[in-house]
């Protein structure tokens, strides 16, 4: 399935956002797995003008960078910048067309997070943020598509001298684009997964209080969720098990319709960082 998000910093960590506005060449965004690409520019700007709000509702201060014409996939900022614990990972991002729209992320976030750690990658190294999934202090990266091995030992660098675990997961390339496509963690003890996509052997061993919790195949775009610390999480409009799941765990579950952000090959996690 397709593009998600990054969910490197924990839920506790979310008190800011940095997003990008939608460009009007957004119907040329890449797309091959969860739709052919947009068709509806104006739909596209106020749903992400919705999920915008939906930021804003829980508390959180959003940034939004100008849209770059020159780049469709440019409102996908997840891939760009991965932040973890004091630290920023600027990936190359694993498709060539993309590896452009990073400046300006990369420019914002060395002004705004004073005191933080700047990485990079070089050589052959690739890597999506959107392959990279969080619970709690465990991190789990996805081999797919647009994540390489070295793209994966620099960021196993990176989290080895922050003292974590990272876990490798392969990706069914054939049916999916990235970690973040086909799982998340809506608290930092849940993982929601698609059946079909992943198992949850695919995770390893994990903490007692901690659970993975498969979802219907067809389901597989609404197991892209945001949490917070509140219990607030942002899901995607249409997918009735995930929506009920999350109720169920006490969560409260904002449905956002994501349509045309989908129609790119897009989900929630994917449209923005958190740091």
């Amino acid at each position: 399935m397709g593009r998600s998000i990054m969910a490197t910093v924990r839920t506790d960590q979310k008190q800011r956002a940095l997003m990008r506005a939608v460009p009007n060449s957004f119907s040329r965004a890449l797309a091959s797995y969860f739709g052919s690409g947009p068709t509806d520019i104006p739909l596209a700007k106020k749903q992400h003008a919705a999920y915008v709000q939906s930021l804003l509702d829980c508390g959180l201060e959003v940034t939004i960078l100008p849209a770059d014409e020159r780049h469709p996939d440019c409102i996908f900022v997840e891939d760009q910048a991965i932040v973890i614990d004091g630290h920023v990972l600027l990936p190359v991002p694993g498709h060539p067309s993309r590896v452009a729209e990073q400046p300006p992320i990369a420019d914002f976030l060395s002004r705004q997070l004073n005191g933080f750690q700047v990485c990079g990658m070089f050589g052959e190294a690739r890597m999506d943020g959107g392959d990279i999934l969080r619970l709690g202090d465990i991190f789990f990266v996805g081999r797919s598509q647009r994540t390489n091995e070295q793209g994966i030992e620099t960021l196993r660098d990176l989290l080895s001298h922050l003292g974590h675990e990272l876990r490798i997961i392969d990706i069914p390339t054939d049916k999916a684009l990235h970690l973040t496509s086909i799982s998340s963690t809506p608290t930092d003890k849940i993982i929601l997964a698609a059946e079909g996509y992943l198992t949850p052997e695919d995770f390893g061993e994990l903490p007692d209080d901690c659970e993975v919790i498969m979802m219907p195949e067809e389901e597989v775009y609404g197991c892209n969720t945001i949490g917070f610390e509140n219990g607030n999480v942002l899901v995607a409009k249409g997918y009735p098990t995930v929506l009920e799941t999350l109720k169920q765990k006490g969560l409260k579950p904002i449905v956002l319709d994501m349509d045309q952000i989908r129609e790119g090959d897009g989900s929630i996690t994917c449209c923005s960082i958190f740091f």
